[in-house]
């Protein structure tokens, strides 16, 4: 990193020496000695060696002013310093060096308080960049070697020591816990399974564990966050100032006055006592300094706002656009259901997969692997592994051949019942399919899907009450696919099957209508991000061109940081039109009596000084809490919902066998012995659960949430799943060994209504309850 990087708002250079960055420090403490200096000689009755010294505090903001108006001359942008250069001109032409020293003061004064504030926005950025990771260490035949970061390939294993920066992205093989602030700004450490995807630059807070390298160095999220960080330094300077547009008006009505006072009275002091209440340093610093305190709370929510004029944009947002994969859903597969063949159980059938899956770096594998380890089964090592580009992974499990890849490869032949029951869900849930062969011979389907993000209902529900008054989901995923993800969050328009072109067309339809705001994760949706008015793109997995492209960027694997950026943006730019109203407005009412002659120049100036830090003031206020539409919980309720969202994490698969167990009961050749045990394990293991979470995680929701009754409904569902539950194991007695064929109808109604129910349930739970959890703690 150089030595400074400075995001001035007057537009000069943007890399300088250490000496040079603080001029504005320099000027200040030379400006205050030469003022106090000269205030010690008049009280000692040395008034020409007072009146010296603070001609040369006046000469050197008359200096400072110069540089400012000439740079916003060659840039052909309008300029408030315009008065600032008249009134110390002024001050020293009538014969006021003290006034002209106050204002020198007041000027180097809100140069300061710009470079702190400045100072501030960087800071939050600047640190994700000063840790990147350098050294890896990598395992080899020979042991472990140290080697350098950018040395590492995919496929690499990885050694990451206590305390060790994890140096480039990949998957866990053994757990761990690690510290992820650095990118998220989460500050618990989080614990990760193996199997669980891991980015660089987090520390690892446990012992000594493993990894599987999915990236290299370049290409890694740490390596990615840097670039963003430099982008977002670089186009932070120059920005607009919103004092600039008050400028073409508010310059000649202060002239206007000047003038007029000199004109009526005869004095010249007059107009000088104008030009000094008019001084615009309330202007020139207020705005800019609430714009960048909001890039700094920005910043500690997980959020990279790219300069000043991409908090602008998005403060004034209107319509918001959102891709879906990676946006609205995961971005990344969790397995759905394990459909067999009837020789090797579903357990068995991933166990083994999720067994040969461990040694490879292909997307699907790591969520067989974290699959596997949920369930609590096994893992063993896998040998002769081998995979077939375009085709598979096979290789041998505790003596057994296993294969996985696509049908056919597995399957010979015509398709039986099985694999078209498996085709015909994977058709309607849109998920994908990977088959599976066990000692030579096909063994099952194990059906993935990318599930929605829990949080995206609330936060649809947020940005509209942030001020978003359209929402419009534009996809490449097919028509039914992206309704239902549509309807699930809430969206006023949806389209489908769309090319990145066809984004791009509609953000430019939307942006002739109201300002837009385009949402998205991927290479495809880089141009529309770019036509936007302002790109919003998450990077919490890694930098694509879509995070390049954008405004603003979402560090945390969470979307509903949006709504906050929205929030913090919005109120931002809100208090910064404030502090330039109230500046302006004080000096405007302070050029009247200064006209009338009630105010010498002096006293003007202390009064300019009073105004500027009403409005300053004002402006820093930026930096106090606001709302947000992050929910806190304290350490106690938090960690009481992290245990009950490891039971509901295990529920999952239990959950998945309701509907498995009723697909397989036939009405021809009933066999309820499968029907019972999942009955006891019901009985035994979900409703616990659900009465766990009815006495626990409730009373935490309300407490989060407040309002009327913000659990009545997950409530009302506790109820109806021990119903339903109760409700089966009865008809499952009564029907006995052999059941009519309406009976078993009834069955699988009832089996078909409670997976219905208990999927509903989660949804509400995962949107509602979890989602409050931070976002490392919760994987759906």
């Amino acid at each position: 990193m150089p030595d400074s990087i400075t995001a001035d708002p007057r537009g000069r250079p943007e890399r300088l020496p250490r000496l040079w960055a603080a001029r504005e420090v320099i000027l200040f403490a030379v400006v205050i000695l030469l003022l106090l200096a000269g205030t010690a000689a008049a009280l000692a009755g040395a008034t020409e060696w007072a009146s010296a010294m603070w001609a040369g505090a006046t000469l050197l903001g008359l200096a400072y002013s110069t540089i400012t108006i000439a740079v916003a001359l060659r840039r052909h942008q309008p300029s408030v310093d315009v008065i600032a250069w008249l009134a110390l001109a002024g001050a020293l032409l009538v014969g006021e060096p003290l006034a002209g020293a106050v204002i020198a003061v007041m000027l180097f004064t809100g140069g300061v308080l710009e470079a702190r504030a400045s100072a501030r926005a960087r800071r939050e950025l600047t640190r994700l960049a000063a840790g990147a990771p350098r050294t890896a260490r990598r395992e080899g035949p020979d042991g472990v070697d140290e080697i350098p970061a950018d040395r590492v390939v995919v496929g690499d294993r990885l050694l990451v020591g206590a305390g060790e920066l994890v140096p480039v992205d990949g998957r866990l093989l053994d757990g761990g816990v690690f510290d992820e602030s650095a990118l998220s700004g989460e500050p618990l450490p989080v614990e990760r399974r193996a199997g669980d995807d891991i980015r660089s630059g987090v520390v690892n807070a446990g012992s000594a564990t493993r990894m599987l390298a999915t990236e290299t160095a370049a290409a890694s999220t740490y390596a990615g966050v840097v670039r963003l960080v430099e982008q977002a330094q670089a186009s932070s300077a120059p920005f607009v100032r919103i004092a600039d547009r008050f400028a073409l008006a508010f310059v000649p009505l202060t002239l206007l006055a000047a003038g007029l006072a000199w004109a009526i009275s005869g004095q010249a002091v007059r107009a000088v006592a104008v030009l000094v209440v008019a001084t615009p340093c309330p202007l020139l610093l207020a705005a800019p300094i609430a714009i960048m305190s909001g890039l700094s709370r920005a910043a500690r929510h997980g959020v990279i706002l790219k300069g000043g004029a991409a908090l602008e944009r998005l403060a004034a947002g209107r319509v918001l656009l959102f891709d879906k994969t990676g946006t609205l859903t995961r971005g990344r597969p969790v397995l759905t259901g394990v459909i067999t063949a009837g020789d090797v159980p579903a357990d068995e059938v991933l166990r083994l997969s999720a067994s040969l899956d461990q040694s490879s770096a292909h997307v699907l594998a790591a969520p067989l692997v974290t699959a596997a380890r949920d369930r609590r089964l096994a893992l063993s090592p896998a040998s002769g592994v081998r995979e077939r580009h375009g085709f598979g992974i096979e290789g041998t499990v505790d003596g057994r051949p296993v294969r996985l890849g696509k049908a056919a490869w597995i399957v010979d032949g015509s398709a039986p019942d099985w694999v078209r029951r498996a085709r015909r869900r994977a058709a309607l849930d849109g998920s994908l399919t990977v088959f599976a062969a066990v000692d030579r011979r096909p063994a099952g389907v194990l059906l993935l899907a990318d599930p929605l993000r829990p949080d995206a209902p609330r936060m649809m529900r947020t940005l509209r009450d942030a001020g978003i008054k359209r929402t419009v989901l534009v996809t490449g995923d097919r028509a039914d696919i992206a309704e239902t993800v549509g309807r699930i969050v809430g969206v006023d328009a949806v389209y489908a099957d769309r090319d990145p072109a066809d984004k791009l067309a509609i953000v430019q339809a939307e942006q002739a209508t109201a300002p837009t705001i385009m949402v998205g994760d991927g290479v495809n949706d880089a141009p529309a991000l770019a036509a936007a008015g302002v790109g919003v793109a998450l990077a919490a997995r890694g930098v694509t061109a879509s995070a390049e492209a954008a405004d603003v960027v979402l560090t945390a694997d969470r979307v509903d940081g949006l709504a906050d950026a929205i929030l913090i943006a919005r109120r931002s730019h809100r208090i910064a039109r404030r502090a330039a109203l109230l500046g302006m407005a004080l000096s405007l009412a302070a050029m009247v009596p200064a006209a009338a002659g009630l105010l010498t120049p002096v006293a003007g100036a202390v009064l300019q000084e009073v105004i500027d830090v009403a409005a300053i003031g004002l402006a820093l206020t930026v930096l106090l809490p606001g709302r947000t539409h992050t929910v806190t919980l304290p350490a106690a309720d938090l960690a009481a919902a992290q245990q009950l969202y490891a039971q509901h994490a295990a529920i999952r698969p239990l959950v998945e066998q309701i509907r498995a167990v009723a697909d397989d009961l036939s009405v021809t050749a009933p066999d309820l012995s499968s029907l019972r045990r999942l009955l006891d394990r019901l009985e035994g293991d979900l409703l616990p659960h659900e009465r766990a979470e009815e006495a626990q995680l409730l009373p935490i929701v309300a407490r989060a949430l407040g309002g009327p009754d913000p659990t009545g409904a997950l409530s009302r569902t506790h109820a109806e799943i021990e119903h339903q539950v109760r409700r089966l194991r009865r008809a499952a007695q009564d029907v006995g060994d052999r059941p009519e064929p309406e009976e078993v109808t009834d069955l699988r109604a009832g089996l078909y209504g409670l997976y219905a129910i208990m999927r509903l349930h989660n949804a509400q739970e995962e949107e509602n309850a979890f989602s409050l959890m931070p976002p490392a703690t919760v994987e759906t």
